[in-house]
């Protein structure tokens, strides 16, 4: 935990030195600076400010999964009943565009993007002042690791919204609100060239003080990710098969391990947004309120959070059907239970019955790791983007699609799949699609794929039906109300009305 301090007081001592850049609005103006762009070690100042808009506060943690995650059939809503009216309509597939948690969703990646523009237009100065080749190489790598964070935050938003606009300088209030959108091709081809930007120059490791920033690895994982929802196979394969082969990345041997505080930024990291409370007790500190969000209501302080998230019935039908015990035990935090960590997990109790029976296992933080007393849980627990499971598995769905490369790993899609199943105690099997959706959804629960996967492999309104969603319409988001009110130019999402 320790490991992550010295990049966290940076990211913090930054995104508190830019709060009025990032607290505008998230398209807005790049601030006037005292920043000395002659000076080698303020170079990767912006791109911390980067980093530090991807940490969620408390709002953006509960509309984050609700967008990502409670719309699929493997989470519901949690929580009290009556708590998150808006969350529901998510649940349900009743919302629109005045959906909050929706519209929190554009103005949050949209932030990252703003960051990462001011980062990569930070850049040029830099590179305008700084003489030394080594000062100028660093220029040029944190160039390309700011646009790795605006890719994520681009991939995002075409997933959820298809079609918005490209915003890749500062432009002017005016210019802003007549920009038209670009099509779902035109923005995947942007996070192409992001990332092939920084895969050619950004260092595939940094020194033990900066913990968990990306690397060319980053970049090359998102892009096999990328190229999965963009059916480009054999780019998918090339990408994850150069990770495989690097021998940078292992799996842990414990599958619960690739979920806790003690392997963060570890052999099977590949992408995740840091947080810690710096063993301090009150704000402000570089937190991320993903973890807390899902922590149980109700609970012993301080194993308490709001509750929302919760793994369904199905879900857990779907892992005892497979007899996946591993996972099933550490995807699941059982009420009643106590944890190989020694906590109790309690709820809240409402006539006389648990509001939830199940929490998300995958952000539980052992109560040893809290040092408050109120508000505390999972403040220490890190989002984890992209894993070194979920390359294995792109290469096994990219090779099972035909693609056609020379693996430099040697693996086949059969070795890459049972790689994976072999960690969580399950026998070898053949590698069809349909055995690589399933060990997806088994291997990734809960962490904000499922939705994305069912829409992407077409089985969205057949899984999602019960649910409410509908085809034509469901497959992506509604443009928030107040955004198209902000630029007329913004059409509405196919199948919304207003």
């Amino acid at each position: 935990m320790k490991a992550k301090y010295i990049f966290l007081i940076l990211t913090a001592a930054v995104c508190a030195s830019c709060s009025d850049f990032l607290n505008i609005r998230s398209e807005g103006s790049m601030p006037s600076s005292g920043t000395d762009y002659s000076k080698p070690e303020n170079i990767f100042l912006p791109v911390s400010a980067a980093y530090a808009s991807m940490r969620l506060n408390e709002g953006q943690a509960q509309s984050y999964v609700s967008v990502m995650e409670i719309v699929s059939d493997d989470a519901d809503k949690g929580s009290d009943a009556t708590d998150g009216p808006t969350v529901a309509e998510l649940d349900k597939f009743t919302y629109g565009p005045d959906n909050n948690n929706v519209d929190a969703m554009w103005n949050y990646f949209y932030d990252i993007v703003s960051a990462a523009n001011y980062a990569v237009e930070s850049m040029d100065k830099f590179k305008a002042a700084i003489t030394s080749e080594d000062g100028l190489l660093q220029v040029e790598q944190c160039r390309g690791e700011a646009k790795i964070i605006r890719a994520y935050a681009y991939f995002n938003l075409v997933r959820l919204f298809g079609t918005v606009p490209k915003i890749d300088k500062t432009m002017t209030a005016n210019e802003l609100a007549s920009l038209p959108v670009s099509t779902a091709e035109q923005l995947y081809s942007f996070i192409y060239e992001d990332l092939d930007a920084a895969i050619g120059i950004v260092p595939g490791s940094y020194s033990a003080g900066y913990p968990g920033r990306y690397t060319k690895y980053t970049a090359m994982a998102l892009k096999a990710k990328v190229a999965m929802y963009r059916k480009d196979w054999n780019e998918a394969a090339k990408q994850a098969d150069a990770i495989i082969a690097s021998g940078k990345f292992a799996l842990l041997s414990r599958f619960r391990d690739a979920f806790s505080v003690e392997y963060e930024n570890g052999s099977e990291s590949l992408m995740e947004v840091q947080s810690s409370d710096m063993d301090q007790t009150s704000d402000p500190l570089p937190v991320n309120y993903y973890a807390f969000i899902q922590g149980p209501r109700g609970g012993k302080e301080p194993l308490q959070g709001w509750g929302y998230n919760v793994p369904s019935q199905k879900l857990i039908d779907f892992l005892d059907s497979r007899g996946d015990a591993i996972r099933k035990q550490a995807t699941l935090l059982e009420v009643g239970k106590t944890t190989p960590e020694g906590d109790l997990i309690t709820t809240s109790v409402i006539n006389g019955a648990p509001i939830n029976l199940y929490y998300n296992g995958k952000v539980y933080t052992p109560s040893s790791l809290s040092k408050r007393s109120y508000n505390g849980y999972g403040l220490d627990h890190n989002m984890r983007l992209i894993r070194y499971a979920e390359i294995l598995l792109i290469y096994a769905e990219a090779m099972a699609n035909g693609a056609a490369i020379t693996s430099e790993s040697g693996y086949t899609a059969e070795t890459a799949l049972n790689e994976v199943r072999n960690r969580a105690g399950l026998a070898a099997t053949t590698a069809t699609l349909d055995n690589i959706y399933d060990e997806r959804r088994a291997e990734l629960a809960m962490e904000e794929n499922r939705f994305f996967d069912l829409v992407r492999t077409g089985k969205a309104a057949q899984v999602l039906g019960p649910k409410g969603f509908k085809a034509g319409k469901n497959e992506l988001f509604p443009i928030p109300s107040a955004e198209r009110q902000l630029n007329p130019n913004l059409p509405q999402t196919p199948g919304y009305t207003y």
